[in-house]
């Protein structure tokens, strides 16, 4: 996304938080024009610029994503999903899906192309399968204790996440193994917090939310947002927006990694736990809730918890 002035960055990341509330709902340039403020002829032009996309380009691409992930994990008929996905009628579905991946619907759900759930990491072609052993709390609920190495285990519980109210610096493009992206972003976002007394440790949670179904969504146009919890009353300035994001049923696992092994704690939690949990992963965003300063750890590992929001298969 090129860069815009403030007051513009804060219209806009309105009008792209009301898109991903509302997507299986019908939207209208004129209304999404609204929530920014602008008038349907200006914003049209100033979207374009800014996002490298028509508005309703963008708006029909999400859709079919979020399809593209459902049809690989659900057993939902095609016309059923497409509805759920925003899409007026099945026939609009299907050129629409055509036109992006190349292929029917029903073709993509039984190549099975992408063996992998919504929102996840690919896994590597040649890597070994974690070890997963199920083991029961003392309230008789199912845990998961995952083993890929010495360093790389943890263990997954499925439990209810309380809906957060955050500030957000967002980022459009690629982020994969960038640390100096991420350091920059929550620079940022801790320079304009801090001023205004809104970093309290330990209350405030730092966070990442990935929007996007990253193998089935171009670098260039994936979605990230760097977060602290705030209060619910706290505007938005600037580049600095606020979204609500939701609660629910979330797998939470508990990782001490390095940099370089955020990749294969993502395909531990995707690729070994997720086909084997009797849960499939919805259409809330993914999280990375980090819990400490990796600078205070004595060996430089962050703590984080890597969260996936899931409904029974």
């Amino acid at each position: 996304m090129k860069p815009v002035n403030n007051d513009h960055a804060q219209r806009l990341n309105r009008a792209l938080d009301y898109i991903d509330a509302h997507l299986g709902k019908p939207l209208s340039l004129d209304d999404v024009a609204a929530v920014a403020c602008y008038s349907p002829y200006h914003f049209h032009r100033v979207f374009k610029a800014t996002v490298g996309e028509t508005l309703n380009r963008y708006i029909q691409r999400l859709r079919v994503e979020k399809a593209a992930g459902f049809l690989l994990q659900s057993n939902e008929t095609i016309t059923d999903i497409a509805l759920d996905c925003g899409f007026s009628s099945s026939a609009t579905f299907a050129r629409a899906f055509r036109d992006f991946y190349g292929m029917s619907a029903g073709e993509w759900r039984n190549t099975g192309s992408i063996r992998h759930s919504k929102n996840c990491k690919r896994a590597g072609k040649n890597r070994k399968a974690a070890s997963i052993k199920v083991v029961y709390s003392t309230t008789n609920q199912h845990q998961w204790r995952i083993e890929m190495n010495k360093t790389l285990k943890t263990t997954v519980h499925v439990e209810t996440l309380d809906a957060m109210d955050v500030a957000y610096v967002r980022h459009i493009g690629p982020y994969q193994g960038d640390d100096q992206l991420f350091s920059r972003l929550f620079n940022q976002l801790f320079a304009w917090a801090g001023p205004r007394n809104l970093i309290n440790v330990p209350q405030t949670q730092t966070l990442s939310v990935y929007h996007d179904n990253e193998p089935l969504t171009e670098d260039d146009k994936l979605r990230l947002s760097v977060c602290i919890t705030v209060p619910k009353e706290t505007p938005a300035e600037g580049d600095i927006g606020r979204m609500a994001l939701p609660g629910g049923t979330y797998a939470v696992a508990r990782f001490e990694l390095l940099p370089p092994e955020y990749g294969a704690a993502w395909d531990m939690m995707c690729a070994d736990w997720l086909p084997q949990s009797g849960y499939q992963s919805d259409d809330r965003p993914c999280l990375e809730i980090y819990q400490n300063n990796p600078e205070d750890h004595p060996e430089g590992r962050h703590i984080v918890d890597i969260c996936i929001p899931v409904k029974p298969a």
